[in-house]
């Protein structure tokens, strides 16, 4: 039986709404992904190595994005997801442009701090505003066009960045504006653009939520109170006493699991020399543990659509598998080429971030577009895409990092973005059919613990640690295949459990509630 709206067609307003999201999205990855373009000269300039590059990229941002991500994503389900898109635009925007002002390595990581707080509250809105301004027919089509941004925003980063750094360079080879090196004042470019747009995302409307699948939300999260709770869930020490709060059921796991990853942590630091990278990660996953067990205590039927359910944990994993890799060769290929082959900056903005966008555009696309079609024809048909691109991730990377023809390397790089993108409309689609529509931003938050707690925060960060401890970056990037493995398991779960999960979905959020 057809769900209603089926077959109606799509609102003209519904694809110009996708276009506004799909630019915030673009500026979202320039601010993000121009530290590649910049790797080597920040490096450089405030004595740096590899492993911290991938700490900065990484960890430090992707803790925080991934953090304030719960919360947020609770609010976009309760209260204007317009205006609370606007403002992490604008907070993003001029955390990126305070980055241009970092004289060291701890400053700069606070300014990516910033950053991945402001840019959290971008997907939980933008998942939810596109499930309810497209019926589901057209939604994996709609979040691949929507995550089209991120691969457009990633190769573009490229071209300014290296364009910025090198006509600045040449302007003032000395004596430059405020002492500011080429490199800062590529963030300061950036970041200024989403302040206008920030105004532009304000003028867009709300609209019903639910009503596609003739589902429409009678009743919401509490808005601001529930974020207000939801962050006294998240942040240490105040998670403590929320735990209290449930009992002392509650308090004793809490303290075993901040036990347990405050010993992991200090092992993992004393043995590799990043206590940063290893604390950072051990709060974060404190955190999404302490709020996982107030969102069961508070929503127990989210929780069971979520958390509760393997397919969906399955999904999330198989997208920070695929993340953890896919992170790593894009963060990594603009520092690599130059190192390797020599590519000047300029020239690399156009021979890897022009094609990497053109590639991650037709990927996301083309991989969206046929996950929809795939969808129609059997269950699993989604996942199907993410099996093929976890197929060709590998002899991709293996061809690239290890030839020493640059022509060769710039097409694996190509094909490398083309094939990871794939999988994110088709991802993302597969986990919001596993939940009710009121729960869609808090599950898009989830859905992102993957690709950042696994993929951001791991991926890049391995691919330097083993470069300074083997001396070679290729080997550094290799070495994330590992994670391939273990996606491929729990693409396997979540194939198998998925179509019954879907369709159970409102029978067990009933007894979840009741």
């Amino acid at each position: 039986m057809a769900e209603p709206g089926q077959d109606r067609p799509v609102p003209a307003y519904s694809w110009y709404a996708l276009g506004v999201l799909s630019l915030v999205y673009l500026v979202n990855f320039v601010d993000r992904q121009i530290l590649s373009i910049l790797a080597n000269d920040i490096k450089a300039d405030l004595g740096l190595d590899d492993a911290q590059l991938g700490f900065l990229y990484g960890t430090a941002f992707a803790i925080f994005y991934a953090l304030f991500g719960i919360p947020l994503g609770r609010l976009a389900d309760g209260w204007s997801r317009t205006r609370l898109l606007a403002i992490g635009l604008a907070l993003w925007s001029c955390m990126t442009m305070l980055s241009g002002f970092a004289r060291n390595g701890a400053t700069l990581a606070l300014a990516r701090i910033g950053v991945g707080v402001g840019e959290a509250t971008a997907s939980p809105c933008a998942y939810s505003l596109i499930g309810d301004w497209f019926p589901p027919r057209r939604r994996a089509t709609a979040l691949a066009i929507y995550s089209a941004g991120l691969f457009l925003g990633s190769g573009l980063s490229l071209v300014l960045g290296g364009a910025i750094v090198e006509s600045w360079n040449a302007a003032w080879p000395a004596g430059a504006p405020l002492g500011l090196a080429g490199w800062q004042a590529a963030f300061l470019a950036v970041g200024l653009p989403g302040l206008p747009l920030a105004i532009w995302v304000l003028s867009l409307r709300e609209p019903e939520r639910g009503a596609q699948e003739g589902e429409v939300a009678t009743q919401r999260p509490g808005g601001w109170g529930a974020f207000g709770r939801q962050v006294l869930g998240i942040l240490p020490p105040l998670t403590f006493i929320a735990a209290a709060r449930r009992g002392k059921r509650a308090l004793l796991p809490n303290l075993t699991v901040a036990g347990l990853l405050a010993i992991a942590a200090w092992l993992a630091g004393h043995a590799t020399g990043n206590a940063a990278q290893f604390w950072f990660v051990a709060v974060g996953a404190y955190a999404v543990f302490s709020w996982s067990m107030g969102l069961k205590e508070e929503d127990p039927a989210t929780y069971r659509l979520t958390w509760g359910t393997p397919a969906f944990v399955a999904i999330v994993l198989v997208y920070g598998a695929e993340s953890f890799v896919g992170y790593t060769v894009t963060y990594w290929a603009a520092p690599y080429a130059e190192r390797v082959f020599a590519i000047d900056k300029g020239a690399l903005g156009w021979l890897l971030g022009a094609p990497a966008a053109v590639g991650g555009f037709l990927g996301v696309i083309g991989g969206g577009w046929l996950a929809d079609w795939l969808s129609l024809r059997m269950a699993s048909g989604r996942l199907v895409v993410v099996a093929a691109a976890f197929v060709l991730i590998v002899p991709l990377v293996l061809l690239g990092y290890t030839t020493a023809d640059a022509t060769t390397f710039l097409t694996c790089a190509f094909l490398l973005q083309m094939v990871t993108s794939a999988t994110l409309g088709a991802s993302a689609a597969a986990s919001q059919a596993l939940v009710l529509p009121h729960m869609r931003g808090t599950a898009t938050a989830i859905f992102f613990l993957g690709s950042t707690l696994v993929g951001l925060a791991f991926g890049p960060f391995t691919a330097g640690f083993v470069s300074e401890a083997t001396g070679s970056l290729a080997t550094g990037v290799i070495a994330t295949l590992v994670a391939v493995p273990f996606g491929l398991l729990m693409l396997w779960v979540a194939m198998r459990h998925g179509p019954r999960s879907e369709a159970t979905r409102h029978l067990r959020a009933e007894e979840a509630q009741a």
